[in-house]
């Protein structure tokens, strides 16, 4: 009997292993940058701390927040940083208090960053040379919380999230005029402070355009993401306790996968809840879960999957 019984174990054991290695993904988390290889084992790792935004480049760099305001490109393979942006002191920006909590590699070479406290997006070159700068709206400014994740949208605009706000704003190419903008419900509750699932607000990270024209929001301390359309109406939601076994807390990165699901960071949710979970928007069933609290702790805020086939946006 008891031969059988760890037998069993070790057989749960390693379906429960196989069940968190659908995906290669990059991610931070202890202080470190990882990538988990599909089989759950670590690919490669070198010491960092923490992040809000991360890419993959074309030659296989990883392009990351460095500190409070720079962004850094690591060769992975001698795991030194080859180029870097300092937001904190380039481009007037000397003195002031800057964040940098979103940015993002154009096709052209240029980086577009957005820049919390100048309250502002630009696009550099690799010389650091400012190409174009778009002023943002503000209503309530911190260099904390002016912005999340924000993207240029491949008709040229830039999609904001604005966490102190509450909204995610578009902002036109060459005016910066807001084209759109969104407020996140509260849904008729009150504001909670904290980080886990016990907060609550509408302190949005991450904001994608989906190819039908709506726009794809991870709501943060909401702990939801919600499809919202043109014209502002929500059609598609997925609430804290939605998804059987899981609980969302501060819902962070998001990523739309080539297969059509949505893979969503579930910051702050404790231990036995999983850190990225991959969910079917159709059924809302959930395809894939990672859950490695041991390893990479309570505060992973963003990732990106490795192993996709074709594009995902992000």
């Amino acid at each position: 009997m008891f031969r059988w019984l760890c037998c069993w174990l070790i057989g749960l054991f390693s379906m429960g292993s196989s069940a968190e290695a659908a995906h290669k993904v990059l991610l931070q988390g202890n202080g470190k940058l990882t990538v988990v290889k599909a089989d759950g084992l670590t690919e490669w790792e070198m010491n960092w701390g923490g992040i809000h935004d991360i890419h993959v480049i074309k030659n296989g760099h990883i392009l990351v927040q460095q500190g409070a305001a720079k962004v850094a490109e690591i060769d992975p393979g001698t795991k030194q940083v080859v180029w870097s942006y300092d937001s904190a002191t380039e481009n007037g920006n000397r003195g002031k208090k800057v964040e940098v909590h979103a940015f993002q590699p154009l096709d052209d070479g240029r980086l577009m960053i957005a820049e919390s406290g100048p309250a502002r997006i630009i696009e550099v070159d690799r010389d650091g040379k400012l190409q174009k700068e778009v002023k943002l709206k503000v209503d309530h400014p911190h260099p904390h919380t002016d912005t999340r994740l924000a993207r240029k949208l491949t008709n040229g605009n830039y999609l904001v999230c604005h966490e102190g706000d509450g909204f995610v704003r578009e902002y036109e190419n060459k005016s910066g005029e807001v084209v759109w903008e969104y407020e996140v419900p509260l849904f008729g509750k009150e504001p909670k402070g904290g980080h886990g699932p016990e907060a609550f607000g509408n302190k949005c990270f991450a904001a994608v355009r989906l190819p039908n024209g709506h726009t794809l929001i991870t709501t943060g301390n909401g702990h939801s993401v919600i499809e919202v359309t043109a014209d502002k109406q929500i059609v598609w939601k997925i609430e804290q306790s939605d998804l059987p076994g899981i609980t969302l807390a501060w819902v962070t990165t998001l990523e739309i996968l080539p297969n059509g699901n949505y893979l969503i960071g579930n910051c702050h949710a404790g231990p036995h809840q999983p850190q990225l979970i991959e969910i079917k928007p159709k059924t809302k069933e959930v395809a894939w879960k990672f859950a490695r609290h041991a390893k990479f702790g309570n505060d992973v805020s963003n990732s990106q999957v490795l192993d996709s086939s074709g594009t995902s946006l992000r």
